[in-house]
């Protein structure tokens, strides 16, 4: 009986905490494996930019018309969906 509050604390840390993180990264990880030529992206370091060129580690974004950057391919933070509005607006 002593254990039984450790084993719910634990679980309660398991259902809020660990098993949505862990959805998370599987959705993040199914969203770099699925990155393709002509997708806008979101870099974890804020820079918004189209794809251009696609390899096994590394993705080449153009951020303006003739800066492109390769960028290691997980760290590429979201995908832009096609005639989606700016958070601002």
């Amino acid at each position: 009986m002593q254990f039984l509050p450790l084993v719910a604390m634990g679980l309660i840390f398991w259902f809020l905490i660990i098993r949505p993180q862990m959805k998370r990264q599987k959705e993040h990880q199914a969203k770099v494996q699925g990155l393709k030529k002509g997708d806008q992206v979101v870099t974890a370091g804020g820079l918004l930019g189209r794809i251009v060129k696609v390899d096994d580690d590394y993705v080449e974004v153009e951020l303006a018309q003739g800066v492109r950057v390769k960028a290691v391919r997980a760290t590429i933070g979201d995908v832009i969906q096609p005639g989606g509005k700016p958070a601002n607006d």
